[in-house]
């Protein structure tokens, strides 16, 4: 009950803060009005307030600047953890700016770990691809790529700044057929703070796949951490098809 009672002047902090922006048509990166007076303006506390404000930015709807104010977040990606497309595809498909750091590309050797995900002998030649993926020049996504070099000889030296991996398997003749990817919190580390731009031990999600290719051969494993201000992941159910029952079954 305690929680509960606490939590109202909160989420009514939260309802003033987005009605504001709706009424004054605020964009992205305009500034909202000082803490002071939105306390005024609301009659809450400065503690509620920065409570509320706090809620908003994790859930990615507001940033602050230090010594500079509190202002509208870009809206987060969606992105449909059924959607095959490609990092780059589905960024730009939901009109923001793609942009990759390339920081490690070679070939590798695999490891017990690497063995049981792409079911490959030990010491089996894989492709490394460590990327760091951006939306709109801000750090996104940190992702980490092994793909079967049986696949994909001399893979090595092409430039991923401006390619896409999928595109340059395509090449070698590597189409994929399905994914089957997971999804989970996780907590960054030193180095991923550090790359994502985040505190260390800020909450991420946690992603790994596996792709097959159209012979149902494994050809890539990868594992990822994304900042959750940038990015929300959406699924679309479909009911089976009943004979009995005619109309759509997306639920």
């Amino acid at each position: 009950m305690l929680e509960k009672k606490q939590a109202r002047p909160q989420a009514n902090a939260i309802e003033q803060i987005e009605a504001y922006i709706r009424k004054n048509a605020l964009q992205p990166n305009d500034r909202l009005p000082g803490e002071r007076e939105m306390c005024e303006m609301w009659n809450v506390s400065r503690t509620t307030l920065r409570s509320a404000i706090h809620r908003m930015t994790e859930e990615g709807k507001l940033y602050s600047q230090k010594g500079s104010g509190t202002y509208v977040a870009q809206p987060r990606m969606e992105r449909n953890l059924r959607d095959m497309k490609s990092t780059s595809e589905q960024i730009r498909g939901t009109g923001h700016i793609p942009g990759t750091r390339v920081l490690y590309a070679d070939v590798i050797e695999c490891t017990r770990y690497l063995s049981h995900k792409l079911h490959l002998p030990l010491g089996h030649k894989l492709f490394f691809l460590k990327r760091l993926r951006l939306m709109d020049g801000a750090p996104y996504m940190l992702e980490l790529s092994y793909v079967d070099y049986d696949c994909c000889p001399g893979i090595e030296n092409i430039s991923f700044h401006e390619e896409s991996l999928y595109a340059e398997l395509k090449r070698f003749g590597v189409q994929m057929a399905e994914g089957h990817e997971t999804i989970g919190i996780t907590y960054a580390t030193e180095e991923e703070s550090q790359y994502l731009q985040v505190d260390e031990e800020t909450y991420l999600f946690y992603l790994t796949s596996t792709s097959v290719d159209t012979d149902g051969k494994i050809f890539e494993f990868s594992k990822s951490v994304a900042r959750p201000d940038k990015v929300r992941f959406t699924n679309t159910l479909h009911r089976r098809a009943d004979p009995e029952q005619k109309g759509s079954n997306e639920l």
